[in-house]
């Protein structure tokens, strides 16, 4: 299999599909995204990532502990700190969602305009 065509092996949709079903929720995308600017403690993560519920906080962190991508450390202070930043694999997912946060953001009114003209033509159907 030639290294510039991965796509060419049935072996590349099977990881990309692993990856992408772990790394492409909404949730994650936010919570690498905030942590890629500093390690967060879960209140104020929770905070960030608004309209995530504590339970879902709490499955994504350790889906993403699990996956190697962030660590958890517990600092030992009256009351005990706990806080949640990204590995060096983190940070390299970190690169890319960034982008695609940039560009979301960049593109949001032209999408929105697409999807307006869409409806409009779509309603008259």
């Amino acid at each position: 299999m030639n290294n510039n065509h991965p796509e060419d092996g049935n072996n590349f949709y099977s990881q990309a599909n692993n990856a992408i079903s772990q790394i492409g929720g909404k949730w994650t995308i936010l919570i690498v995204t905030a942590l890629s600017k500093r390690p967060h403690r879960f209140n104020e993560l929770k905070r960030k990532v608004q309209g995530i519920s504590q339970r879902m906080l709490t499955l994504r962190l350790q889906a993403l502990q699990r996956d190697g991508l962030l660590d958890r450390t517990v600092i030992r202070t009256m009351p005990v700190r706990v806080e949640y930043s990204l590995t060096a694999l983190g940070h390299s997912l970190a690169i890319p969602l960034n982008a695609i946060a940039c560009w979301a953001e960049a593109n949001s009114a032209v999408i929105e305009l697409a999807r307006s003209e869409f409806d409009g033509r779509n309603a008259r159907s």
